[in-house]
């Protein structure tokens, strides 16, 4: 379809930039907090802990006495509906890996090439505080990599969650858990401390001190991905209902202030009473300080041409998630390439994602759906390949291998290659007499 622009389109409210000194001061104090775990280990956990969390554990881990102590606390339809959120995870995420399969083929007469899938040996799964004990949050880290097979399991959450966190961290699966939050967690599952074990690869995702952390630390361990603020997007046509829409849009921007929250439609009318439902509903939401202001900040409203423009403009927004509103939902959806995860119908709202319905919430942010999906079984897992030759194999490819080296100039390659073309000859190849 081409690129499209917002020159292209058409804004009936239009959302505020984002601060770049900002940003640039944010990445020095993460690294700074880094270096500092990273030399000190426990020592800066304390400090951290202290100046940020206003607390400082005796001991970081979470003893057992605290586990069972949580799930006492823990009300009793909340464990259910906990439990049943962790079961509608874990029967997705165990049909997604019956989908990865070993391979095992021989693509020439005696060369045998295959790959394996090797589960993460160790993962350390982050845990939001914030505003809200968003109990989903362990559940969509935690459960994915019990269903891998990793080996350990460790989650780190702030000393102020609700000790209700600590109780779905337990029931999701978690090995172990470490009461560490912020920038320092980080850092510590990244590069290790006294109490704290390094991690093979970093999940979860935080605030913008979390992610500017994960974004550092890559390289020393993996990480799921780079998440910024949440985002919501909903494409509609003039069958779509205004009610509906603003509150599945409230429903998202009061997860933050920095949330973004738009919609694009074909029709001027929709794109109105939205706006005004919007408005309307915030009146008596209970929680409008924060979604009226990531409505003011970051939220807005598209109006465009024709479908085929609609369609565009989804794909070059690549929001985290994808809502659709058209009279047919899933013709729309066949079209469309980028996106965290679509939600085909009116039914199906991001809450249900978020909560409960089994698909996984930790979902590419900042247009990242252009290139990569969400959290997901398979980012527990590695896919390893291997290969193994006969003398057959050898006869299939040695020589095209000699005659590339050579060519390259890479004669090591080349006497590499020629020693199992010419096994009787592998003294005169390593003394340099077939140079």
């Amino acid at each position: 379809m081409g690129t499209i622009s917002e020159a292209d389109v058409e804004f009936i409210k239009h959302p505020q930039g984002q601060d770049v000194q900002a940003d640039r001061t944010l990445t020095e104090t993460v690294q700074n907090i880094i270096d500092e775990v990273r030399e000190r280990g426990d020592a800066a956990l304390r400090d951290y802990s202290a100046k940020f969390d206003k607390t400082t554990p005796d001991k970081f881990e979470v003893s057992e006495h605290e586990i069972a102590s949580a799930l006492a606390g823990l009300d009793p339809q909340t464990r259910k509906d906990s439990e049943f959120a962790i079961a509608q995870v874990k029967r997705f995420a165990q049909a997604q890996l019956a989908t990865m399969q070993p391979l095992e083929i021989e693509t020439l007469p005696g060369v045998h090439l295959g790959h394996r899938i090797i589960p993460i040996q160790t993962v350390g799964c982050y845990v939001p505080g914030g505003r809200y004990p968003i109990l989903s949050a362990p559940v969509m880290s935690i459960v994915p990599a019990v269903v891998a097979g990793c080996d350990e399991i460790i989650a780190c959450l702030p000393p102020g969650a609700h000790p209700a966190m600590i109780a779905i961290c337990h029931l999701a699966g978690a090995h172990r858990i470490f009461k560490v939050g912020g920038a320092q967690a980080i850092a510590a599952m990244a590069w290790g401390t006294e109490s704290i074990p390094v991690v093979d690869k970093v999940v979860g995702p935080g605030n913008a001190f979390v992610n500017e952390a994960k974004r550092q630390v890559f390289g020393k361990v993996g990480i799921d991905a780079l998440a910024g603020p949440s985002e919501i997007y909903v494409i509609a046509d003039d069958s779509a209902d205004p009610r509906i829409l603003a509150a599945d849009l409230l429903a998202q921007a009061e997860h933050d202030v920095h949330t973004r929250v738009g919609m694009a439609t074909t029709s001027p009318q929709i794109a109105r009473a939205t706006f005004a439902e919007i408005e309307r509903q915030l009146m008596n939401l209970p929680t409008a300080a924060t979604a009226g202001e990531a409505w003011k900040r970051q939220g807005e409203i598209v109006i465009c041409r024709d479908e085929e423009q609609l369609i565009a403009w989804a794909d070059h927004m690549a929001t985290e998630h994808l809502q659709l509103h058209t009279r047919d939902p899933h013709a729309t959806a066949s079209k469309i390439r980028n996106y965290g995860s679509l939600f085909i119908g009116q039914n199906a709202s991001v809450v249900f994602s978020d909560k409960c319905c089994g698909t996984n919430h930790t979902l590419p942010t900042m247009a990242a759906a252009r290139y990569t999906g969400g959290l997901w079984v398979g980012a527990y897992v590695k896919i390893c390949t291997h290969q193994w030759i006969d003398d057959h194999g050898i006869a299939a490819v040695a020589q095209p291998a000699v005659r590339q080296s050579r060519t390259e100039g890479m004669q090591a390659h080349r006497r590499a290659a020629e020693i199992r073309l010419l096994p009787d000859s592998i003294d005169a190849i390593t003394n340099g007499e077939r140079d």
